[in-house]
């Protein structure tokens, strides 16, 4: 099913074909400048811990990212404010890199070049064309490599502080099927929820994300003090969703279409409850509010339940490579537009122009089962009709033209359905998790700023 499955190895892809947006810099690069009267010693940019950020690093960093982003023809932050986004960043990656030194986490030179084998092949290129094109575009090959490394330690420090950690209890599970069966038993319940969405993406600054973190919570208790006309007025005046001004209202929806996330919590929710705790999603921070349940018609006999699989077929874009994201989008409703006035069909546009491993197959992924692709996709593609076109959906990978072929009904192990339930159940809570534990990590650092302090603070 190429890249559209939800591995940790295709995420990191993804980060590393953009070029690294925010490349961590070793301790290497903090050296002595030179200048035309002989060697001066780099001033500090922040201490953390025993260790220390540069300027020069800092410096290196801001030009990378504004190199990249003068490539993409996006707009550039001001100075001031990228430079706060940037050091933040670096901080919390050299926090990081500190705890995997504790921990004895380490990655070969063998398992760093493999890595870079397996992206090349993402991008269809071969290895050698994969580091001219990122040489091309400025970036040294030797920090690039050492970003492939680097995001391996963090990948694997995840992995031993949180990921192994988190653990999904079979009431959990059973819970989250009997959202999607419903409250009768042998009939799925479709569910009407309002939400307010606040916008907090994971690779947003720490200051951003503490920021929506605290308003979130400071709406949660309005929410749960006040009325269903409360909430509305709430998610029209702070939401940041699409849906804000109809007061978050998603109408009633089978479980299928909905966010994992919101199921489970409305597993355990009455009608009209607003769930206890703000939901974190890798896009940011989610309040919900179960107006009502109605049986659906998704029956469920014996030992066995009905999955619904979908035939699906998709062109991706991905963003960078001097790429933007309005060109990326720009682009795919040129295709739909063409292919839905007659000027060539799907199957040829995939293949001429995706960047998914799926494009020799015309962008067909097959037969699709829930929970098998990343959360945007499987939305996006269960809202359309047979035969229908989306817009450009944004995920991970970048941008998604989508194409339902057909849907149909196959028979699913209760096996099968535990194991989907327990996969998005435990996606949901190591996000999360992760989320804590790098709140967690940053406030027992020490970190003292050296450099434009008001903004960073």
């Amino acid at each position: 099913m190429g890249i559209m499955k939800k591995l940790r190895l295709a995420s990191l892809a993804t980060g590393f074909a953009a070029a690294a947006f925010f490349m961590p810099t070793g301790p290497a690069h903090a050296q002595a400048l030179s200048s035309g009267s002989g060697q001066t010693v780099d001033t500090i940019a922040a201490v953390v811990n025993n260790g220390v950020i540069t300027q020069r690093e800092l410096d290196e960093r801001m030009g990378l990212i504004t190199r990249r982003l003068n490539q993409q023809h996006a707009p550039i932050p001001p100075a001031d404010q990228l430079r706060q986004q940037v050091l933040n960043q670096m901080v919390l990656e050299r926090i990081q890199l500190q705890k995997a030194r504790e921990d004895n986490i380490t990655v070969d030179d063998a398992t760093v070049q493999r890595t870079l084998e397996r992206l090349a092949q993402a991008n269809n290129m071969t290895l050698a064309v994969y580091r001219a094109r990122i040489e091309a575009e400025g970036v040294p090959w030797s920090t690039f490599t050492g970003d492939a490394k680097t995001e391996l330690v963090l990948s694997r420090l995840r992995e031993k502080e949180v990921d192994s950690k988190v653990t999904v209890s079979d009431a959990e599970v059973a819970n989250y099927i009997a959202s999607q069966r419903g409250p009768s038993a042998g009939m799925s319940s479709d569910l009407r929820i309002e939400h307010i969405f606040l916008k907090a993406p994971l690779n947003a600054s720490q200051t951003d994300i503490e920021a929506a973190q605290k308003k979130a919570d400071d709406l949660l208790k309005q929410a749960v003090a006040g009325s269903g006309d409360d909430f509305e007025k709430l998610a029209k005046s702070n939401s940041q969703a699409a849906d804000a001004k109809s007061g978050g209202d998603m109408g009633f929806q089978p479980p299928s279409k909905l966010p994992p996330e919101f199921v489970t919590a409305a597993s355990t929710l009455r009608a009209g409850q607003v769930n206890p705790t703000v939901i974190r999603t890798s896009d940011g921070f989610e309040i919900v509010r179960l107006v009502d349940r109605r049986a659906g018609g998704q029956t469920v006999t014996g030992d066995s339940a009905r999955l619904v699989q979908t035939h699906v077929r998709h062109i991706l874009l991905r963003v960078g490579d001097g790429q933007s994201e309005p060109q990326a989008r720009e682009k795919l409703l040129e295709i739909k537009q063409e292919i839905q006035s007659g000027g060539g069909d799907f199957d040829k546009f995939a293949r001429t122009y995706s960047q998914d491993g799926s494009a020799s197959q015309g962008g067909d992924l097959g037969w699709v089962s829930p929970g098998e692709t990343v959360p945007e996709f499987e939305r996006a593609m269960n809202n359309l009709q047979d035969g229908q076109i989306s817009d450009p959906v944004r995920t991970e990978y970048g941008y998604h033209l989508i194409q339902v072929l057909g849907r149909r009904e196959a028979e699913g192990s209760v096996a099968q359905q535990m194991d989907l339930a327990r996969q998005a159940i435990g996606q949901r809570k190591a996000e999360q998790a992760y989320a804590d534990w790098l709140r967690e990590l940053r406030d027992t650092a020490y970190v003292d700023y050296k450099t434009t302090p008001a903004l960073v603070q």
